[in-house]
């Protein structure tokens, strides 16, 4: 299928769904909002309700430049959920669609919806939202409603990094950092962005600790004392992974 005649499809798709989306929620009749892109909450108020969402960030349509950016091409940002939106990405490459694979390009007024759209039939959602920052559009997907006492549970989770500022913390083995590799074991499976279960962070540690644990018959006082774990972001986590599993 051509990709206009895909695109005007899923618009209509959302345009649909999104109208259910606004009456079940109300979210026309809140006057202001603020998104925090380190616990990936936006808040929707008025001067006596308020309303919150998780949400996925989708992209940016610039008014000025008319150009859009995909949110796992921007480097500004800091939420873990935008390479989610890799998932676009790769549908792309397969029914080669340009503007779902190039991380910048030219656009107009209706590229921003076009495209949150398109992720939004892909990676799914309950609703979506744009705000409007001087010349800046955003999108985003919105998974889940929550609490007020959710968000703040969610943001008093995360810790403070030199490098990258406020988000998601991680654990690694003191043997372990960003300038050389020492092998890279981890407690499961992991990628950017992955949603965690309350209980679970991301652990790794090298392949001596590896080494030291299996010597243990796993983790003991022993095998701890030489790891001495360190507490690490979760973008420090994923850069230290990278350079330890190229080749």
């Amino acid at each position: 299928m051509k990709y206009q005649k895909y695109a005007d499809k899923i618009c209509k798709k959302l345009t649909d769904f999104q109208e259910n989306f606004r009456n079940e929620y109300d979210i026309d009749n809140y006057a202001n909002w603020f998104y925090n892109q380190s616990s990936e909450t936006l808040r929707l108020y008025s001067d006596d309700k308020d309303i919150y969402f998780k949400y996925i960030p989708v992209g940016t349509f610039s008014q000025n430049t008319n150009t859009w950016m995909w949110s796992w091409a921007n480097e500004d940002s800091v939420e873990p959920k935008k390479f989610r939106t890799l998932k676009v990405k790769e549908f792309g490459k397969k029914k080669n669609y340009g503007n779902l694979i190039n991380a910048h390009f030219d656009g107009d007024k209706y590229t921003g919806w076009e495209l949150t759209s398109i992720a939004f039939d892909i990676i799914g959602g309950i609703g979506t939202y744009r705000v409007i920052s001087d010349h800046l559009e955003k999108y985003f997907l919105l998974t889940e409603q929550i609490t007020k006492r959710e968000a703040e549970k969610i943001e008093s989770d995360l810790i403070e990094c030199n490098i990258h500022g406020k988000i998601r913390k991680a654990f690694v083995c003191q043997h372990l950092n960003v300038e050389t590799k020492a092998g890279f074991e981890e407690a499961f499976d992991s990628y950017r962005g992955m949603e965690l279960d309350e209980e679970d962070d991301f652990q790794a540690w090298c392949s001596q600790c590896e080494k030291e644990r299996l010597k243990t018959d796993g983790w003991n006082d022993e095998s701890m004392e030489f790891a001495k774990i360190k507490l690490v972001c979760e973008r420090c986590y994923f850069e230290i992974k990278e350079l330890n599993q190229t080749g």
